[in-house]
């Protein structure tokens, strides 16, 4: 990753660019991320033991994220069979900017956190080269992001994720085990109808 911006924060490998899109670009990214959901809606996967996941997600790009009983993989289509739209051009340059590579991902995972909604701890591991990194964004309210280790288990630190902060897991921490315990209701105006939206890009193939 050449001609990369330093980040502001490394924690465990991990790296944060805190205020990377000021409001001014998170509105726009917000608008167009809103045409995303109109064609492929938000749906609440579940697990493959059963259980709903409390956040609700969609995606865009070649391939989006699904989870049912079969397990977690990649999909060319939405649940519904509709084809995912394009990952949007204020999307991209993010990834562009930050990471610095001619690679561009092929998934922008959508993930809607309502009231109550977090993600336990896991690793992004559904991909079949791990040299290229996940880019994350956050949008809406404030999460607690939670930092482990390449095994499960052992201490964690945390730290508070705003609005327009990005997040890079690569190198090293491309397969650190990470989650969202807590998400901090009603502490932006970004998203009229509260929460947080976080997208997440990856090279799948």
């Amino acid at each position: 990753m050449s001609n990369r911006p330093a980040p502001g924060l490394v924690v465990r490998g991990v790296e944060i660019f805190p205020g990377w899109l000021d409001a001014s670009a998170q509105r726009a990214m917000l608008a167009d991320l809103r045409e995303v959901v109109a064609a492929a809606p938000l749906f609440q996967p579940e697990t493959r033991w059963g259980r709903r996941m409390s956040v609700r997600m969609t995606s865009a790009g070649r391939f989006g994220w699904v989870s049912d009983r079969r397990g977690y993989r990649y999909a060319p289509c939405h649940p519904s069979g509709v084809a995912w739209p394009p990952i949007p051009a204020s999307v991209l340059a993010v990834w562009d900017a930050v990471t610095g590579l001619d690679r561009r991902p092929d998934c922008c995972l959508l993930n809607y956190y309502g009231d109550g909604a977090r993600m336990g701890m896991h690793q992004d591991r559904d991909e079949a080269d791990f040299r290229w990194p996940v880019l994350s964004i956050s949008l809406g309210d404030q999460a607690r992001f939670r930092i482990g280790h390449l095994t499960r288990g052992g201490d964690t630190e945390s730290l508070w994720l705003d609005s327009g902060d990005v997040l890079v897991m690569g190198g090293s921490a491309r397969l650190v085990h990470h989650g969202i315990d807590r998400v901090r209701a009603g502490s932006s105006a970004l998203i009229a109808e509260g929460g947080r939206i976080n997208l997440t890009l990856r090279v799948v193939e």
